[in-house]
């Protein structure tokens, strides 16, 4: 072989394209979108200032000075204050805080319901899957919003108990979703190589049903963390979420809404930050299902 011909060779071998497993693939994807990658970035930036910036700030988010009540924004209070004289900007970025922990906890608890119950039940298949769908249907007719304020009044109010009512109405849609999936991966070859090997029902699901799902779990757990949070925002605004002296988005736009006369600014920051938040999970979350999806072309 000539030297040229071991060039060519090595010139066309390097060309060919190196393969690349679902996951490089998606992120490649998913660089290419704009409004995904502005969501992620902000929605990134907001969390570490909600959880790290209190701690940099001048004024406590509960300190109260009635003479500064309902100041405009200054350098002294960039946000503001509020009715109580307490920091704005304080109570924005604390508030933020508790509403990203709430929608976090809450997904988590929905989730690990659906996840387990949607895989349960397309694996058994049969009876069993359609007792437990008609169970999912029965509680879809349910309205979900009375449901949990009601789980509030019955239970009192406080934070886990918010985590753990708003998760255990919001997994309904996973567990279908998780369901359909697993009705098309019990057929697979794979499975069907499982069962062949005596594995049990428990590790199948476990080890081989389950993380074959992440993809759409994901996706969904972008799009279930905004819901969340709109739900907590409005149980709070309606005075059955948080409670003072805590404060969460919802809640700040609440009393913004109720002195929004006297100082428009307490209504404005908490609701163009809510609403930016919310914007950029969704884009995020539509840019991760697209990138996700085994059937788009690869560039």
């Amino acid at each position: 072989m000539t030297e040229a011909t071991a060039s060519m060779g090595s010139d066309a071998f390097s060309e060919v394209e190196k393969g690349r497993s679902l996951w490089v693939d998606a992120w490649h994807r998913l660089r290419k979108n704009r409004m995904a990658v502005a969501g992620g970035v902000f929605v990134i930036a907001i969390t570490i200032l909600s959880f790290v910036g209190p701690m940099f700030l001048k004024y406590d988010h509960k300190e109260q000075n009635l003479t500064n009540r309902l100041k405009q924004p200054s350098a002294e209070h960039w946000m503001g204050t509020d009715h109580l004289g307490r920091d704005q900007m304080a109570r924005l970025l604390y508030g933020g805080r508790i509403s990203m922990l709430v929608g976090i906890a809450a997904t988590i608890v929905s989730l690990s319901i659906g996840v387990i119950y949607g895989t349960v039940s397309g694996y058994l298949g049969g009876m069993a899957d359609r007792i437990m769908m008609r169970i999912v249907d029965i509680m879809y007719s349910l309205p979900f919003t009375i449901f949990v304020i009601l789980l509030m009044v019955m239970f009192g109010r406080n934070i886990i108990l918010l985590f753990i009512a708003i998760g255990a109405v919001e997994w309904l849609t996973m567990a279908r979703i998780v369901r359909g999936q697993v009705l098309s991966l019990k057929r697979q070859e794979f499975i069907e190589a499982c069962r062949c090997l005596g594995l049990t029902r428990t590790r199948i699901i476990l080890r081989h049903m389950v993380p074959n799902v992440l993809g759409p779990v994901i996706v969904y757990t972008t799009l279930t963390i905004p819901a969340v949070m709109l739900l907590e925002a409005f149980l709070s605004f309606l005075g059955l979420g948080v409670q003072p002296p805590m404060s969460s988005w919802g809640l700040l736009i609440k009393d913004g809404s109720d002195r929004m006369e006297e100082s428009l600014t307490m209504l404005l920051f908490p609701a163009v930050t809510f609403a930016l938040t919310l914007f950029s999970l969704n884009f995020l979350g539509d840019g991760l299902r697209d990138a996700l999806d085994p059937k788009a072309s690869k560039d």
